[in-house]
């Protein structure tokens, strides 16, 4: 399955759109307030390595559980350190693979978010390479 990827430019162009002060509730609807705070520049808040992050498309569902659709578009971040719990873009065996990485009692797993798919160990033989962090998922609706 091929993956499309999208490098950031390393000093993208600002982009300020409009940012209201008011915040939406998502409980029980409140009067509207319109007053504009300002504007929001969507690199400033989502890249803070812009030489180090790059974009992908996601196919399939094995990640639906930590709210990563199929379709989605996740902000990758080479600059970041992989830890145990971070959901990670990961090259097995040269298969390019989106899991969340578990590391316990030196042993290492890229994990499903999906009971239809099962963790993978890594074992001695396997060759991971680790090409970044997500740091953000824009889902569509």
């Amino acid at each position: 399955m091929p993956m499309i990827m999208h490098a950031c430019t390393r000093d993208p162009p600002p982009c300020p759109l409009p940012l209201f002060q008011s915040r939406i509730p998502a409980g029980f609807p409140s009067p509207a307030d319109d007053e504009l705070e300002g504007t929001i520049d969507l690199n400033e808040q989502l890249i803070r390595h812009p030489a180090a992050t790059f974009f992908l498309r996601v196919k399939g569902d094995s990640m639906i559980g930590a709210g990563i659709h199929d379709g989605d578009l996740v902000i990758v971040d080479r600059a970041l350190n992989a830890k145990s719990g971070s959901i990670v873009v990961a090259a097995v065996d040269g298969e390019l693979t989106l899991k969340r990485l578990k590391i316990a009692g030196g042993r290492v797993w890229l994990v499903p978010e999906h009971s239809d798919f099962a963790p993978l160990e890594l074992r001695g033989e396997m060759d991971l390479v680790v090409w970044g962090v997500v740091a953000h998922v824009v889902h569509s609706f």
